[in-house]
């Protein structure tokens, strides 16, 4: 049996914590939101769950929130199936990471991720595209670091 270790040396590149900016913005640039953020990427041996993420977000004024996103894996995809989100991520060549995903509750939404990981695996560029009942709304801009 194959292993996500094995099928995903790209999304295995991303194991560890990581630290940066989500910057939110409208179809015209404007700055809709603006929050720091910690990620902890991991691959737990004793979990029925082969990738575990948290996710830990900070905004100035002091509020502050945290979700866990466990993944399964198959067909050389994760799946991610939480009481939050419903998706998919794939690898698309040795630097990149799609990520297809929707809020569940929420209606004619979905949310389209492109994760690119540095080559000397330090750093990560994020986008996500916000599309409701098919239009594009908003983009989300990540900028990230991983921790030393």
């Amino acid at each position: 049996m194959t292993s996500i270790r094995e099928e995903m040396p790209v999304l295995v590149r991303h194991e560890g914590d990581w630290v940066g900016t989500y910057i939110v913005v409208d179809t015209q640039g404007n700055i809709l939101d603006r929050h720091e953020s910690h990620l902890t990427c991991e691959f737990p041996t004793d979990s029925s769950y082969p990738y575990y993420q948290t996710n830990r977000y900070t905004w100035a004024d002091g509020k502050k929130e945290e979700y866990a996103f466990p993944g399964t894996y198959r067909d050389k995809a994760l799946w991610f199936d939480t009481e939050r989100v419903d998706g998919k991520a794939w690898e698309v060549d040795d630097f990149t990471i799609i990520l297809r995903f929707s809020y569940k509750g929420v209606l004619g939404m979905s949310l389209h991720e492109m994760i690119q990981i540095s080559p000397c695996n330090n750093y990560r560029a994020r986008t996500w595209h916000w599309f409701e009942d098919n239009k594009l709304t908003r983009r989300t801009l990540i900028q990230e670091e991983r921790m030393r």
